[in-house]
C-alpha cells in the first residue's frame, strides 16, 4: 500500500504545476496541507535563480547565479551548475515546516509537500535527516517531486525512488494533463489508508 506519492520528469516538464494543481484539488476536499515548493526566479527574462516558497506564501532564496567572483566570504559555498545555493536561507524557510509532520494529532488527512528533493535541497543533512523521518513516520502522506536519474546518484532520491511505500510518476509534455487525475486518486488512497490505522 503506497504512503506517499512522487513526481519525477525532466527539468520544466511541469512538475511543479502539477503539485500546485493537486494542491487546489487537495484543499477544496478538505485536506489539510504543509510544505513549501520551489519556483524559477526570472529577472529581464533570464532565469536567474530559485526561491522556497511555502504553501502559507513566505519566500527564500534557494539559489541565484553566482555574480562575479569571490563572493563567499570564506564560508563553504555549495553549487550546483552557475547556482549558489543559499543554505542558511534554505533551511530556516523549509525545516521549521517539518516540525508538525511528526505531531500525530489525529490529522491524519494531511498532504505534506516537499518540491523538491534536488541537487539543491541536498546540500542541507538536516533537511535530508528530516525528509527521511517524515518518510517513515506514520503521521503524513508526502506529495513530492525527485529528478530524473543522470550522472552520479543522489543518495536520497534513489532511497525515494526505490521504497516500497511510495508511488512514482513519471511526468512527461504528452501525460502532463492526464496524469493529475491519478495523482489525485493514488493521494485519496494514501489518506484513506492512513485515517484507517489511526
Amino acid at each position: 500500500m503506497f504512503k506517499h506519492v512522487f513526481l519525477t520528469g525532466p527539468p520544466g516538464v511541469g512538475k511543479t504545476t502539477l503539485v500546485q494543481k493537486a494542491c487546489e484539488a487537495l484543499v477544496s476536499s478538505g485536506v489539510g496541507l504543509e510544505g513549501f515548493y520551489t519556483e524559477e526566479v526570472r529577472e529581464g527574462g533570464r532565469r536567474v535563480g530559485f526561491d522556497v516558497v511555502t504553501l502559507a506564501g513566505e519566500r527564500g532564496h534557494l539559489s541565484r547565479i553566482r555574480e562575479g567572483a569571490g563572493t563567499s566570504h570564506g564560508r563553504r559555498e555549495y553549487t550546483v551548475g552557475q547556482y549558489v545555493v543559499d543554505l542558511p536561507s534554505f533551511e530556516s524557510l523549509a525545516l521549521p515546516l517539518f516540525r508538525h509532520t511528526g505531531a500525530a494529532d489525529g490529522d491524519s488527512r494531511k498532504v505534506f509537500i516537499i518540491d523538491e528533493i534536488g541537487k539543491m535541497e541536498l546540500f542541507s543533512q538536516a533537511f535530508i535527516r528530516v525528509v527521511r523521518q517524515t518518510l517513515d513516520g506514520s503521521s503524513c502522506t508526502i506529495l513530492g517531486t525527485i529528478p530524473v536519474p543522470k550522472g552520479k546518484p543522489l543518495g536520497l532520491v534513489e532511497e525515494v525512488r526505490s521504497r516500497r511505500d511510495v508511488k512514482v510518476f513519471t511526468v512527461s509534455k504528452e501525460n502532463r494533463n492526464a496524469l493529475l487525475q491519478d495523482i489525485l486518486s493514488t493521494l485519496q488512497e494514501c489518506l484513506k489508508h492512513r485515517s484507517q490505522n489511526q
